[in-house]
């Protein structure tokens, strides 16, 4: 999908055969050139420059050699061997000489090495006991010479072509040792990667091949570690039908012919460990295919990445101190559904655009809590190669995106958030992954991560391919996932993307596109039981965590318990919310009307009402209806400029006062007329004072910043948002006056009267009916004050109620409707 330079190494394309990258990073040799590609030298021209230089480097001194040692870069000081004045005297040991064999490596591992096809190189690189004493070999492609240390001990292997080296030392046992490596111009001394046990433990194992390693990141990808005293790097990933993986990067040119993997039984996990290799190396595994084709991909577990267009996973460790403990220990103090929510959404690289995370982490904290919401949204920051995905296509689900820093500069982000009382939801994507051929798509040579049947991983709307969810380790790596996200960057809740595309198999495909389930239904049951243990898993683990579905159907129980089982037979689906979006396209549809035709549309207001309490909702006006030609929020009002703005003003007004939670995109909290475009983001120049009409769009914003202030003081706006007790119409049904008036209602009774007048004229005397507890009402925010730009008319003073029964109450008020307008009232 996107190019890629050539600092990410071999293209994948291209086959280790054919070997064009490694040649461009290798030494000018053309012996070195050769190997590179993998192919066989002319054994005449191989000999006669490796012994050419062998001469001349056996002229050097003992002195000469330490001094070049010295001199390169990667070289370090030999490490004593453990057991002291024992190890010398094991290198000493003698054992018969007629019982030695040859330490060279048979035909078939030589070239099931060469291939990229050796499941076990362990059992035949490194130190091994051997009739005769102990066999060394090693494979260094490009190496002139490999020298065996041990203790006071050196001794040179012999060249045995293709990059092997082997030698036979009459020793008892396996002793400590080290590798002295020559190359043309420099020489390295390096522990011996093929002396060292498994990094990966019974437990781990176990767990994967069961799909259930809660902290998968923990044990796959690139790890620093310090394994049996040794600092370095564990490579692991999960590749199943490879022939064989190596691991490649620039410590060793983008060749890994020297760097092969071991499998690790029958859980489909190949693993290494190399010593040296610390924090910033760049890598990627090259996998041999079963049709022996090899394919370079970027790590499916890195927490890192290049910055794309580059396609490499980077060793990564984090070294950061969070600050946030005061926000993590009241998280869980009230569900979600219970406390005040009201969310701005956010796309981080254009919110600002070329601000880094540490950069966002200085303004977008002080904006966000200046307006008043309780929660910020991002749009999905994991690794995405195309920007204009706004990244919905993701190929490093472990990755915050490297435009933008790296993970730590992530966490700090984060942490600022938290520590200004902001809570973070992330836009996650289970749904689907793109194509790209360096990534997850067919990833070890046959569908992995996909389903295997083409129908059913061919997402038919965005040509992208869809997760097989009824695979135990796809779905493993998905929920581990979740739960990474919130554990290791504290983040507050997960927004899951297109859960409609998931539930359904039948999903925008048509007749003989699908086959049934083993019911003869169309629900996807793979795809409901991971949602299910997703959710599950998450709640358990993370308390105070919420996780919010994008489900644009009549699912029945998304925000319902898993282990409830509704009418259709299935449990919940687990989620604590769900986005309204049948409120969403009715309520906007209202409003583009002309206000002498909503009379005829009254319904589309009312409607949600009929449904708002069979799950728990969030009201979403997203980035998804100001894209695409839908126009931006106040773009989309009819009327001239001024009714536009008194249009949004008041459909705010009416959405905060509307039971279930709120969101709002980017832009929109100042009526930026334009559509979003990810390239430059908001209009923030609509604020400058220096522009004529930035008191129009500060009108705006200033509504914004007190509809939250009065929202999150008043617990009858959100206390009872998923219950009906919540909520009681006043008046529904005054259709030809454009009027919706209702009663929010505290856990303790106290009520907010919530009345917008759709319609452009003003309303004197318009009586409506109220409790006739209540001495008298004021209001509290009025939409069409003139602060925000409206013509202030509204009720400045105290409202007592009339003894009239009105609207089935026993007592009524008279109150001024401004026009296009929303108006609340509080017991005085």
């Amino acid at each position: 999908m996107t190019p890629r330079p050539s600092s990410s190494g071999p293209d994948p394309k291209q086959t280790a055969e054919e070997g064009s990258a490694a040649k461009k990073a290798v030494p000018p040799r053309k012996a070195v050139a050769a190997q590179a590609a993998g192919k066989k030298t002319a054994a005449g021209k191989t000999a006669g420059k490796k012994t050419a230089a062998k001469k001349a480097a056996a002229k050097k001194t003992t002195a000469q050699k330490a001094a070049t040692r010295k001199t390169t870069a990667k070289s370090t000081p030999p490490r004593k061997p453990a057991a002291g004045k024992a190890a010398r005297t094991a290198v000493k040991a003698a054992v018969p000489a007629e019982s030695a064999v040859s330490p060279s490596l048979d035909a078939g591992d030589r070239e099931r090495l060469l291939a990229g096809t050796h499941h076990d190189p362990h059992s035949v690189l490194g130190a091994h006991r051997v009739p005769g004493g102990v066999a060394f070999r090693a494979l260094r492609p490009y190496a002139l010479a490999v020298t065996v240390l041990s203790g006071e001990s050196r001794v040179e292997l012999h060249d045995d072509g293709d990059g092997f080296f082997s030698g036979l030392l009459p020793l008892r046992e396996v002793p400590v040792h080290r590798l002295l490596v020559t190359y043309e111009g420099a020489v390295q001394e390096a522990e011996d990667p093929y002396r060292f046990l498994p990094t990966l433990g019974e437990l781990d194992l176990h767990l994967i091949g069961e799909g259930r390693h809660e902290q998968l990141w923990q044990a796959l990808g690139a790890h620093p570690t310090v394994h049996e005293g040794v600092a370095g790097t564990r490579f692991t990933v999960w590749a199943p039908n490879a022939r064989g993986v190596r691991v490649a990067g620039g410590f060793n040119f983008w060749d890994g012919t020297g760097h092969p993997m071991r499998s690790l039984g029958g859980t489909g996990v190949w693993e290494l460990f190399l010593p040296g290799i610390g924090v910033g190396e760049l890598y990627k595994f090259e996998i041999t295919r079963p049709d022996g084709s090899r394919t370079f991909r970027a790590d499916p577990m890195a927490r890192r990445t290049e910055v794309p267009p580059a396609t490499s996973s980077v060793v990564h460790a984090s070294d950061y101190t969070w600050g946030d403990g005061e926000w993590l220990a009241r998280r869980a103090d009230a569900p979600a559904h219970e406390a005040p929510l009201s969310v701005y959404e956010v796309h981080l690289p254009s919110w600002r655009p070329g601000l880094t995370y540490r950069e966002l982490a200085d303004r977008l904290p002080a904006y966000v809590a200046d307006l008043g919401f309780t929660h910020v949204e991002l749009m999905p920051v994991a690794e995405h190669p195309f920007g204009g995905s706004w990244g919905y296509q993701v190929t490093g689900f472990y990755a915050p995106t490297a435009r933008l820093g790296d993970p730590d500069d992530f966490k700090y982000l984060v942490d600022r958030l938290h520590q200004a009382g902001i809570g973070v939801l992330m836009d996650w994507v289970p749904a689907h992954f793109p194509r790209d051929d360096w990534a997850l798509a067919e990833f070890d040579g046959r569908p992995l991560y996909e389903h295997s049947d083409p129908l059913r991983a061919a997402h038919p709307d965005w040509g992208t391919l869809e997760f097989d969810f009824g695979r135990r380790e796809v779905r493993n790596f998905l929920v581990a996932n979740a739960v990474y996200w919130c554990e290791e960057f504290h983040i507050d809740g997960l927004r899951v993307d297109a859960v409609a595309s998931m539930l359904y198999l039948d999903y925008s495909r048509e007749p003989g596109q699908w086959a049934p389930n083993e019911h003869g239904g169309r629900e996807n049951l793979d795809a409901v039981a991971f949602l299910q243990e997703m959710n599950a898993t998450v709640y358990r683990r993370v308390p105070g965590v919420v996780t919010v579905a994008e489900e644009s159907t009549a699912w029945d129980g998304v925000t319902r318990a898993t282990h409830h089982t509704g009418p259709s037979g299935f449990g919940g689906l687990g989620f604590g919310l769900k986005w309204n979006m049948g409120w969403m396209h009715d309520s906007l549809q209202y409003m583009s009307h002309e206000p002498v035709h909503r009379k005829y549309h009254h319904g589309e207001m009312t409607f949600s009402m009929v449904y708002a309490y069979s799950e728990n909702y969030c009201l979403p006006i997203s980035h998804d209806e100001v894209v695409h030609g839908k126009k931006s929020l106040v773009s989309k009002m009819p009327g001239d400029w001024w009714q536009q703005r008194a249009n949004v003003r008041a459909y705010l007004g009416f959405m905060w006062a509307h039971p279930g939670k709120q969101l709002l995109f980017m832009g929109q909290e100042f009526a930026q007329g334009a559509e979003w475009s990810e390239a430059h983001g908001p209009d923030w120049w609509l604020l400058d004072p220096q522009y004529g009409a930035a008191a129009d769009h500060r009108g705006v914003l200033d509504l914004v910043r007190d509809l939250n202030a009065v929202y999150r003081a008043t617990p009858a706006l959100w206390q009872r948002d998923t219950h009906p007790s919540g909520f009681a119409w006043v008046a529904g049904d005054a259709a030809e006056d454009n009027v919706l008036a209702f009663l929010r209602l505290a856990a303790d009774g106290t009520p907010l009267l919530a009345v917008a007048n759709f319609s452009p004229v003003v309303r004197t005397d318009y009586r409506l009916g109220v409790p006739d507890d209540v001495p008298a009402w004021h209001e509290v925010l009025n939409t069409d004050a003139a602060r925000y730009g409206g013509g202030e008319v509204g009720n400045p003073d105290p409202v007592k109620p009339e003894p009239q029964g009105w609207h089935g109450r026993p007592a009524s008020i008279r109150l001024t409707l401004p026009p296009l307008a929303t108006v609340w009232l509080r017991p005085a």
